[in-house]
């Protein structure tokens, strides 16, 4: 991870926030090659998932939201981690793991705080990291961040951000009812930012405090709760080994009562094998009808689908597929990192599947000379007018090879003085780096990035 991270940061994936002023903790802004990326794989979901079927509509709901919204849904009283620190390496983590991990078959589901402290006092339990048995008391930790609107601070002008993007997708369902001709089964799409007060820190851009979500709310009868949960987690397993990601790193886990979630009834993971261990990667949560009637109780508006055919009323079970953008990039990048040895030097390259690769082509003149020049950008503009590409003229050519190789670009076309000749270039392939000499007009014969 240490290596990845000097890699993203050498190279602009991602830095650390206000990195100037010495940082801030669980916090990580992207550079160029990290926002192409991320894009690359937001615009990729949206197609997938939205642009290329008929069952799903888009919207794009505010981070502020009424505070009565995550009172109705549960997220003031029932968003909450009961939290411990180790008193030498100051790590935190959430008391239910703690104690679960380590009093195997214990449950502590409805246990009070000092009941949990207790527990941890009389068995003695260990920080998970450093292994010290000093530990705080357990303390209650709300996941939702606070802020103010307005000039005047107090109490009416509490709002919240948005913990999660779900609620937005729920508080306009009837809009989405009255404004679009959807039928059941339909989902309605978004992806935007949520907030976390994370009480695990975290793995560079993993888990941190703002990061970016998407996902959909599957409105479904009932009935068809288990048929359709199992085509999405087919779909999701689907989606994953089409990003490149090995299927080796990738597993399934089904959450237990514990751990789930106040709002699901089934939640299950794509988890991803990080060197450190394995940690989630998509999520599928059965949340039943649990956020539509609690809306209709509070809102005391008319959230039910009325049946075209039938006219009977009822209310949606929803099932939810949820993708982590940020945490996406960062698995991205970890699964796509290799290091090699070429002519007894170590070579550095991100495997990434040419569809989500940053740049999708990089163009050389072989030398500094004028015709090389023009000739190569030419050929560049040509690029361009079809993929993401790069223009670098430095003049190195082994330099340059490589750090195309450290940003994942999939091809390098070099211009030589045989170009100036004969029409042809030099294509070289990032994974095995192969040469072809290949006519111009050949460049996208030969060149495959779908």
């Amino acid at each position: 991870m240490d290596k990845i991270t000097a890699l993203c940061k050498r190279r602009g994936f991602y830095f650390p926030s206000s990195d100037i002023y010495g940082g801030l903790a669980n916090c990580w802004d992207f550079g160029h090659y990290g926002t192409l990326l991320k894009n690359n794989l937001r615009d990729l979901w949206w197609k997938t998932f939205v642009l290329d079927r008929d069952d799903m509509v888009a919207i794009d709901a505010a981070i502020l939201q009424s505070p009565l919204v995550w009172k109705a849904s549960g997220h003031i009283s029932g968003f909450n981690d009961a939290m411990v620190d180790c008193k030498k390496c100051h790590n935190r983590t959430r008391a239910d793991h703690l104690i679960e991990s380590q009093l195997k078959g214990m449950k502590v589901e409805g246990l009070k705080i000092e009941e949990m402290t207790k527990i941890i006092v009389d068995n003695k339990l260990k920080c998970p990291k450093c292994g010290d048995r000093d530990l705080t008391n357990v303390r209650t930790f709300n996941l939702l961040f606070t802020t103010n609107i307005g000039i005047i601070e107090g109490e009416k002008s509490a709002v919240y951000l948005r913990g999660e993007i779900a609620q937005g997708i729920f508080i306009n369902f009837k809009n989405i009812l009255d404004a679009m001709r959807v039928r059941l089964p339909f989902g309605i799409a978004q992806q935007g930012k949520a907030f976390r007060n994370e009480i695990t820190m975290g793995n560079a851009v993993h888990r941190t405090l703002e990061f970016d979500l998407m996902e959909f709310e599957y409105f479904i009868r009932k009935e068809e709760w288990e048929k359709v949960y199992k085509y999405w987690q087919d779909t999701l397993w689907t989606f994953a080994l089409d990003l490149g990601i090995s299927k080796d790193n990738l597993r399934w886990r089904e959450h237990e009562e514990f751990e789930r979630s106040f709002y699901s009834t089934k939640t299950m993971d794509i988890e991803y094998k990080y060197l450190h261990g394995w940690m989630e990667m998509f999520g599928l949560a059965y949340r039943t009808d649990y956020d539509l009637k609690n809306h209709m109780k509070h809102s005391g508006k008319d959230l039910n689908y009325t049946d075209p055919k039938t006219h009977e009323k009822i209310v949606p079970h929803v099932i939810e597929p949820t993708f982590g953008l940020s945490r996406l990039t960062g698995i991205i990048l970890s699964d796509a990192y290799r290091e090699d040895v070429v002519n007894g030097k170590p070579r550095v390259f991100l495997k990434l599947h040419p569809s989500i690769a940053p740049v999708k082509i990089a163009v050389f003149p072989l030398q500094k000379d004028k015709k090389l020049y023009d000739f190569a950008r030419q050929v560049y503009l040509e690029c361009k007018n079809k993929y993401h590409c790069e223009f670098d003229d430095s003049g190195n050519i082994g330099k340059m090879y490589r750090r195309q190789d450290e940003i994942g670009t999939p091809y390098c076309i070099t211009v030589d003085y045989k170009s100036l000749e004969d029409k042809t270039i030099t294509i070289r392939e990032r994974d095995s780096m192969k040469q072809e000499r290949v006519p111009i007009f050949k460049i996208f014969n030969f060149i495959k990035i779908i």
